[in-house]
């Protein structure tokens, strides 16, 4: 008895792809987010083909929610390290570029690695947050699929009563989209979660919706949601049915197209189960048989360890004791061994996780020491870079003006030769410090950054709607330098800045923007230093 993953079914044949273009794509990504095929090696095949289609066309989010797919198959696979890694690098591009879709199919793929290592508060964390980052613009089923999730993980976290309510959202959105399948596979993992929960009657209700949705729409159950139902009935007693529904679940299991063979195990085992319930102790053997032959085959170690325990029930029911403890020691060792295997996996994927979230961490540590100057801790010429240009284009867009003032320390050269060249960094580090608190100071709508350029040359980036606010900024943060008491470290040597403060223009880029400020911080040194220089409007 188990739950039923986002789906099944066939997503067309994998192979090359011929030229699609991003509607195309896009259909085709949705189909196989909205399936789960058992081994995933079908997925992931056809997501490298439609990877490959959306890098031909340039589309960065086409080609991102490729890889997640591609992550979610080689999770399915057991590659765990590998696939947290795509979801990760998904994630944090998401979350830099503001792509909620794909922030959200991260958290959803993360919230499946966290429950496979056992960690039940980051794969609730996760759940929610991936339903938090859709955006209302997402289809209905899509919306449903993840609240489905997101009960899944409330449920398994001991929180029936909002699983219940995340279920009954979910099938409302299901049902308003026309998507009976995903219904039916809504109402299955709510009356899986009931029944783990020991909640039966309640199961039992959802159990009778669930057929109701089925008939009325005439769509077969799958195999897994007829163990669901022979388990249920097993548990309220209900041998005869119970037999019923693990044949029915074999039979809808037997199709070639569609059949996923280790799930035998589990509904012979259900099977083995009701038999045995009616006293039919040499039909449950032949079910156990085929289920411990199924599990020794594929190493189904829960299966395996599963059926000692129906086995030793079996021996019991015929009045041989003796075999029935033999049956119950063999599964308790089993089990043992199993949970030890487990433990041991989960802990190999707790450190795949940690080695992943630390790369990520010190990736993250270097992209910001790149961006800083290592003496003032300023941002340095490689920020202003890459984001001025932006700041420009934006404010642009926006109708603010983006100011550049170019801050330069008058006569430095005399603290380095009278002093030293450690004084002398002392003074860069607090006029740096002076230029950043004012950046601090600024709020929104505005924005600012402060940055060392090199030398004793700084640039402060302003993006504001008022040109005269900012210069009055500025000629403050003059005034700040020129009066900071800097006796302990030049005597009484001044310290001062020229500025030249340069606002954007409708046609400028920053190398125009930067230029005029640069010839307006030397307007000001030659009319004599300690003073502020701004342009005209454009």
């Amino acid at each position: 008895m188990r739950k039923v993953d986002a789906g099944t079914g066939d997503t067309g044949p994998a192979g090359s792809v011929r030229a699609l273009d991003a509607d195309d794509v896009s259909q085709a990504l949705d189909l196989l987010e909205e399936s789960r095929s058992n081994d995933g090696s079908e997925s992931l095949d056809r997501a490298v083909d439609l990877e490959k289609a959306a890098r031909a066309l340039g589309n960065v989010e086409l080609t991102l929610r490729a890889r997640l797919v591609q992550a979610d198959a080689i999770e399915r696979q057991g590659h765990l390290a590998e696939a947290t890694q795509i979801m990760w690098q998904v994630h944090d591009y998401a979350a830099d570029h503001d792509r909620p879709r794909l922030l959200a199919g991260s958290h959803l793929g993360l919230s499946w690695a966290f429950r496979d290592i056992g960690d039940r508060a980051s794969y609730l964390e996760h759940s929610v947050k991936a339903v938090d980052a859709l955006d209302e613009g997402v289809p209905l089923t899509m919306r449903a699929r993840y609240l489905m999730r997101l009960a899944d993980a409330l449920g398994e976290s001991g929180s029936a009563e909002e699983s219940r309510a995340r279920y009954e959202q979910a099938d409302r959105l299901a049902e308003e989209a026309g998507d009976v399948a995903l219904r039916l596979r809504s109402l299955n993992n709510r009356a899986y979660g009931e029944y783990a929960a020991g909640d039966l009657d309640q199961a039992q209700e959802t159990v009778g919706r669930l057929l109701e949705v089925s008939e009325q729409h005439a769509i077969p159950l799958l195999p897994q949601v007829w163990d669901t139902i022979g388990r249920l009935q097993l548990a309220l007693g209900d041998h005869a049915a119970a037999v019923a529904s693990a044949r029915r679940a074999l039979a809808e299991n037997s199709h070639p197209a569609t059949r996923e063979i280790t799930a035998d195990a589990e509904f012979n085992l259900t099977l083995a189960a009701a038999l045995r319930g009616l006293g039919d102790h040499d039909g449950a053997q032949e079910a156990l048989d085929r289920c411990r032959e199924t599990s020794e085959l594929h190493g189904l170690r829960t299966w395996r360890a599963l059926a000692e325990e129906e086995q030793s029930a079996i021996h019991a029911g015929r009045g041989d004791f003796e075999s029935a403890f033999r049956s119950y020691k063999e599964f308790y060792a089993l089990e043992k061994e199993m949970v030890s295997h487990e433990r041991e996996a989960q802990a190999r994927l707790q450190q795949a996780m940690f080695e992943t979230s630390e790369a990520r961490q010190e990736a993250a540590r270097f992209q910001h020491e790149s961006l800083r100057d290592p003496l003032t801790q300023l941002f340095n010429r490689r920020h202003v870079d890459q984001t001025l240009p932006g700041l420009i284009v934006d404010g642009r867009s926006r109708g603010l003006y983006v100011a550049a003032a170019l801050i330069d320390l008058d006569h430095f050269k005399r603290v380095n030769d009278t002093f030293s060249h450690a004084v002398g960094d002392e003074v860069l580090v607090q006029v740096g410090a002076l230029i950043d608190e004012l950046a601090d100071s600024i709020v929104l709508p505005a924005s600012a950054f402060a940055a060392r350029l090199g030398g004793e040359e700084f640039l402060l980036v302003v993006q504001a709607a008022d040109r005269s606010g900012v210069v009055t900024l500025v000629e403050g943060l003059r005034r700040a330098v020129a009066d900071h008491d800097w006796s302990r470290l030049t005597g009484n040597l001044p310290v001062t800045v020229s500025i030249g403060i340069a606002t954007s223009r409708d046609d400028d880029t920053q190398s125009t923007l930067l230029s005029r400020a640069d010839s307006l911080m030397y307007a000001a040194k030659h009319a004599g230093r300690n003073r502020s220089s701004v342009d005209q409007p454009g």
